[in-house]
């Protein structure tokens, strides 16, 4: 499991939680959440690979909302996404605001991440820094032609890689890092791994077929 905690200044500490191969599937509600997380209320989206943002404004708020992101700045509530290949992405402010987000390219191309930020910062979020969890990368990511080159005229010609094997590709994480710049967000951590290529470690739909979904989870805590 990759985990990361940052200070809120007075207000808290951000954690930031994202699961590998070995805490298992979670997809549904598996026992194993309360090993991610301190006991809260989950918030679990409806993924739709879109652009929808849920405010959550108590502990479970929002659950099964059909969104791909979803925004607190409530102690206690626990922000979630599920993923395989597509970027799972943490928003924290250090005003006390946090976001989990499902960036895919449908996603990407519909504006979530720009959709997430303005919502942190219509929360009062300010200073904004982000961490991009495992996804697939340029390497094991085809991509067609006439896509990637609408995704290029979105994103830039940097989104535009080649597969191991010579084929066009998409680099997502590009993608991802282009988005925040965008938004005025330059303090990122990027995980830098490949879920394609470490089948020991991580899921992956794309490369393997697998069904089984990694978590993302974020949320603020008082102590």
């Amino acid at each position: 499991m990759l985990e990361l905690s940052f200070d809120l200044r007075g207000r808290g500490r951000a954690e930031v939680r994202f699961s590998d191969r070995s805490e298992g599937d979670f997809v549904g509600d598996p026992p194993q959440m309360r090993e991610v997380a301190a006991a809260g209320s989950w918030t679990r989206l409806r993924q739709q690979h879109g652009s929808e943002v849920v405010i959550v404004t108590q502990p479970g708020g929002g659950d099964g909302t059909p969104a791909d992101a979803a925004v607190t700045a409530i102690p206690g509530a626990i922000l979630s996404v599920r993923t395989a290949d597509c970027a799972p992405v943490a928003l924290v402010a250090d005003e006390g605001v946090v976001a989990a987000v499902h960036a895919g390219w449908r996603g990407l191309a519909g504006g979530v991440i720009e959709a997430a930020t303005a919502s942190v910062r219509r929360l009062g979020g300010v200073r904004i820094k982000a961490f991009v969890g495992p996804c697939i990368h340029a390497e094991c990511y085809e991509f067609g032609a006439g896509p990637l080159a609408d995704l290029a005229g979105r994103f830039g010609p940097g989104v535009v890689s080649r597969t191991a094997w010579g084929t066009p590709a998409l680099d997502i994480p590009a993608a991802v890092r282009r988005t925040l710049d965008h938004c005025g967000v330059d303090d990122v951590i990027e995980a830098g791994r490949c879920t394609a290529c470490e089948a020991e470690t991580w899921y992956s739909h794309r490369a393997r077929g697998e069904a089984q979904r990694h978590v993302l989870a974020t949320w603020i805590s008082e102590s």
